[in-house]
């Protein structure tokens, strides 16, 4: 199997990753809900893994990385959280559904929304946030890199703009956290949300939130946290404010240990690998006849490892199946739970192909790949 969906989930988990999560399995308690020796071994856990993520993000405080079970549980808590009827929230035709609807749920109960475009190069103009600014906007959600194009915003810029009028840059980095490194600080970010299973190389049912020490967030969900048992009312501080329940420790651990196996090989090193394997796939895939790439490539342009195209007029769907019958090419075809950013690109009926490579794809991978995608043209012209 030649497997690029890695923005889909990463499938390829270092080994240490899967033997934490069966050492937890096997030994780890409930965190905070007792003093004996499993319910510890989880609680020190947790706290480790809070600490590398903050670690790996410069964030202020460990005590501000919050664990959800995804980017999209992250989004919902922040989104739910922060906003009121007569709010308005600014937000950009990238976005996932993840963001989308929620918001569109809020615009339902009143807030206000305002959706910016992409420019000719597929991302999104820092200037052009300033005409959407009204005297009642409280904050713009932003995509880190387009899960379509995998072109990467100026998230830096944006967030000068947006604090320049005292707005909030929140950042979903569903696609970039592990293999862009990020540093909230420099970048100037308020929240930033991202998932453990994509490019953290980390289990399903894990993600976070990283919050500003100044962002108070209303908790989506209330109930146990193993402090303040007394009290009628979910705890304020953070994390415990917005981990209500039985955290995934289980799978915390195993996101500790790719957290370890990333610093290992640095993610600048992974940066790089990506990009050299991007670069070498694209000048490839340039030499197909009829073939249309989206995005842009220029060489300055900032990317992840998201390269999409499509094969004439040929149903998206069509080639995956392809893809898959000819030599067990796994990606992944039609829309990607970005509708607006497929009716920007005009992609919203024939959908794209999708190929979402990772630092561990192979040159020769991508040759057959270039070679299966020749075939499928020939056969079908």
């Amino acid at each position: 199997m030649i497997y690029l969906d890695n923005a889909a989930t990463s499938l390829k988990k270092p080994q240490m990753v899967i033997d934490a999560v069966v050492h937890a399995m096997q030994h780890m308690g409930n965190a905070g809900r007792g003093s004996s020796d499993s319910a510890m071994q989880a609680s020190r856990i947790i706290f480790q893994t809070r600490q590398k993520i903050n670690d790996l993000i410069n964030g202020e405080n460990a005590r501000q990385i919050i664990f959800t079970h995804n980017a999209t549980d992250s989004l919902n808590t922040v989104i739910k959280g922060l906003f009121s009827p007569n709010d308005h929230i600014i937000t950009t035709v990238m976005e996932h559904n993840s963001v989308l609807r929620p918001l569109y749920e809020l615009q339902e109960q009143g807030t206000e929304l305002s959706i910016i475009p992409i420019n000719s190069k597929g991302i999104i103009d820092p200037l052009s946030i300033k005409k959407h600014i009204k005297h009642n906007t409280k904050a713009m959600i932003v995509t880190h890199a387009s899960n379509v194009t995998g072109n990467i915003n100026p998230i830096k810029k944006i967030a000068k703009v947006l604090h320049d009028h005292k707005l909030l840059c929140i950042v979903d980095a569903s696609q970039t956290m592990g293999a862009i490194p990020i540093d909230v600080q420099n970048l100037g970010l308020d929240i930033l949300c991202f998932t453990g299973h994509k490019s953290l190389l980390g289990p399903q049912g894990t993600g976070g939130i990283y919050v500003k020490p100044s962002v108070q967030i209303r908790p989506l969900k209330s109930g146990g946290t193993g402090v303040d048992t007394f009290s009628h009312h979910q705890p304020t501080d953070y994390p415990t404010a917005l981990e209500a329940g039985t955290l995934n420790s289980h799978g915390i651990a195993g996101l500790s240990a790719a957290l370890d196996y990333l610093n290992n090989i640095g993610i600048q090193a992974i940066r790089d690998q990506e990009r050299q394997l991007l670069d070498y796939f694209v000048s490839k895939l340039s030499d197909i006849e009829d073939i249309q790439l989206y995005g842009s490539f220029e060489p300055k342009q900032d990317r992840c490892g998201i390269v999409s195209i499509n094969l004439g007029k040929i149903d998206s769907a069509i080639i995956v199946e392809e893809l898959i019958e000819r030599q067990n090419i796994i990606t992944r075809g039609g829309g990607h739970c970005a509708p607006l950013m497929h009716k920007a690109l005009g992609t919203d009926q024939q959908g794209v192909v999708r190929f979402s490579l990772s630092h561990y794809t192979e040159y020769e991978e991508l040759d057959t790949v270039i070679d299966c995608l020749k075939e499928i043209m020939k056969d079908m012209q």
